[in-house]
């Protein structure tokens, strides 16, 4: 854009049509609204044990994400709530036995995915950790698999690297729910003795479509996750 005196920064008026992959996103976004019952529940969950684990994890030589060990979380909290574990389509829920557990990726250009880790549930750690890493690069150099961007049953969109603390991500239909991941920060709380202690709080939103689920199962997967969390070890 030409910058004028006028103008110095090149910010004038501009239209910006939909198009291409920006056009898709906004169908589906649109779609997911108008089809389904959306419900956000949020929390805040303590992280200390999390961050520990990190940091012993590195200790060890074994280098993965926060967004990792919260994959890692979300995987074995699922396997004890199935009911939040699938997709809605044709009048009918259909509850998965795998976790295919769907990770959403920015990408250039204004765009975002969410392809799917298939079955999350049965990979350790590390292997989880390669495969978010694997979808990320293959994303970034558009060489997804429709299966991969089609099959997900649980997806999980983190914006904790920003300010953002919680938010209302919009469900990847037909899946049932979608988890996101807020920003970490200090807060005071009181400890033995009432004494004043800090520690590591981070928000966490549980988008969930109240025709397959509703609030108390919900409130019920995201207290587990939240403490499943709190006791990383």
């Amino acid at each position: 854009m030409t910058q004028t005196s006028s103008d110095p920064h090149g910010l004038a008026d501009r239209v910006v049509p939909l198009r291409g992959a920006r056009a898709m996103i906004a169908q589906k976004m649109r779609s997911s609204l108008a089809e389904t019952a959306q419900l956000t529940h949020h929390a805040d969950c303590f992280a200390d044990a999390l961050l520990a684990r990190k940091a012993a994890l590195e200790k060890d030589g074994v280098r993965v994400s926060v967004e990792d060990l919260i994959l890692d979380a979300v995987v074995t909290v699922l396997a004890r709530h199935p009911h939040m574990n699938g997709t809605l389509s044709e009048g009918a829920v259909h509850l998965s036995a795998a976790i295919h557990l769907g990770v959403a990726i920015a990408l250039p250009g204004n765009l975002l995915v969410a392809p799917a880790i298939f079955d999350a549930g049965a990979m350790d750690l590390q292997a989880r950790a390669a495969a978010r890493r694997d979808l990320a690069e293959r994303a970034r150099a558009n060489r997804l698999t429709v299966p991969e961007m089609t099959k997900g049953t649980f997806t999980v969109s983190n914006l904790g690297l920003s300010r953002v603390r919680y938010f209302t991500p919009i469900l990847n239909t037909p899946q049932i729910a979608i988890l996101g991941i807020g920003r970490m920060q200090e807060v005071a709380c009181r400890g033995e003795d009432d004494r004043l202690i800090w520690r590591t709080s981070m928000g966490l939103s549980l988008t969930f479509d109240h025709q397959a689920v509703d609030g108390a199962p919900a409130a019920a997967f995201l207290s587990d996750l939240c403490a499943s969390i709190g006791e990383a070890g």
